[in-house]
């Protein structure tokens, strides 16, 4: 690891703090939603995809301001700033329309500073080292997730389930996010001002767009894969206990801790497309556990998603950062892409999961995985539309 710039692991540590305060709510908060305000799955639904899709303009205007007049930091400490405070407020909130309003705003910041974010990654990386840097600091991150995780494990433990105790642990997210925003703010650098003749335009050449083009399959790919809150509520029926679905997610981000740095050194060895079959065929087995219906497949269900989430974004991550021409740009395409599609498919699969049963949505999203799954290998092999790196 001596071949990761300080500023890198600073920026892991920023995301670790940050991410520990997402964790503390994430397993909890569509029981929150659902079995303590009392709001159907299409509420729960509706609150994903509009907090979401919120982010879709940020992502690709942040991009674009950090190439077109090489704003970046800046950028980046503010949407750390507004998650820092969003995520405490929805301890206060009494309603589906209260928690849709600071979801969308702590969505907001994650939009704000997540190109950016990747663009400071990408500058500080050496040559030939990119997959072990984004790999470093995606293990950082899900550390903090991990941790964060067990943190809400053990104050469920201690202090049970009541709704007070739920409330009181959105108030305490705003320990860890206020850390991390120091750190960002006090010990992090930005990244060297480029003269203001050299700076990207908003002009996609042959480039920009070959590294746009395969980033589709992955979108349609999110479009149909089950969200972490939809995991949590299939837990919930299959008959997982309420204080056990934390370890859930300690499966998830444990594994992902364990495997980001190893899949980074990976993709730099064998490049973006076999890893990215690697993550389509981890999904499709997390989507096709979750239809077993039974707490044992669910808990091997959640192994794979964090297997799948890992190795897609670190593959898809490093793609853009060795072949984007204008990084910010594509970044932000990269994550609204991802915004927009999983917003859409969080709202129709809340739909035909409170209208048409929870087989019905399962099936659904597993069959489209499948499918996607084949697109990617027969698009691979007739057009081969990722290079390999």
């Amino acid at each position: 690891m001596k071949s990761i710039d300080k500023n890198v692991i600073m920026l892991g540590w920023v995301s670790y703090f940050t991410d520990m305060a997402t964790a503390m709510i994430q397993p909890i908060m569509p029981i929150f939603v659902v079995l303590v305000l009392h709001e159907g799955m299409d509420k729960l639904g509706l609150i994903v995809a509009v907090a979401t899709f919120v982010s879709y303009a940020m992502r690709l205007l942040s991009g674009y301001l950090s190439d077109r007049y090489g704003i970046v930091k800046p950028f980046v400490v503010a949407g750390y700033g507004l998650s820092a405070l969003a995520k405490p407020l929805i301890g206060l909130t009494a309603n589906y329309q209260q928690i849709t309003a600071l979801q969308s705003l702590e969505r907001f910041g994650k939009g704000l500073r997540s190109a950016p974010k990747d663009l400071m990654i990408a500058a500080y990386s050496k040559e030939n080292a990119s997959g072990k840097t984004f790999g470093f600091h995606k293990m950082l991150d899900i550390a903090g997730e991990l941790s964060g995780t067990l943190i809400l494990f053990g104050l469920l433990a201690t202090f049970g389930q009541s709704e007070s105790v739920i409330r009181n642990i959105f108030y305490a997210t705003l320990i860890p996010g206020a850390i991390g925003l120091m750190l960002m703010i006090f010990f992090t650098k930005d990244v060297p001002k480029v003269p203001k003749e050299q700076r990207s335009k908003l002009t996609f050449g042959a480039q920009d767009k070959q590294t746009v083009k395969p980033l589709f399959v992955y979108f349609f790919f999110v479009f149909f894969m089950f969200s972490d809150a939809f995991f949590t509520m299939q837990s919930k029926q299959v008959g997982i206990a309420t204080a056990l679905i934390p370890l859930l997610f300690v499966v998830s981000t444990g594994i992902q801790t364990a495997t980001s740095y190893l899949i980074g050194t990976w993709i730099d060895r064998i490049g973006v497309n076999r890893i990215m079959f690697f993550a389509y065929a981890s999904g499709v087995a997390a989507q096709g556990l979750l239809y077993l219906q039974n707490p044992l497949s669910t808990w091997f269900a959640f192994a794979f998603l964090g297997l799948f989430t890992v190795a897609s974004l670190n593959a898809n991550r490093v793609h853009i950062a060795n072949k984007a021409q204008n990084k910010g740009s594509v970044y932000g395409i990269f994550y609204a892409g991802v915004a927009l599609f999983g917003a859409v498919g969080a709202y129709v699969g809340g739909m035909i999961w409170e209208y048409f049963g929870m087989d019905t949505a399962l099936r659904y999203s597993f069959l489209g995985t499948l499918v996607v799954l084949l697109l990617f290998i027969v698009v691979l092999r007739n057009r081969n539309p990722l290079p390999e790196e």
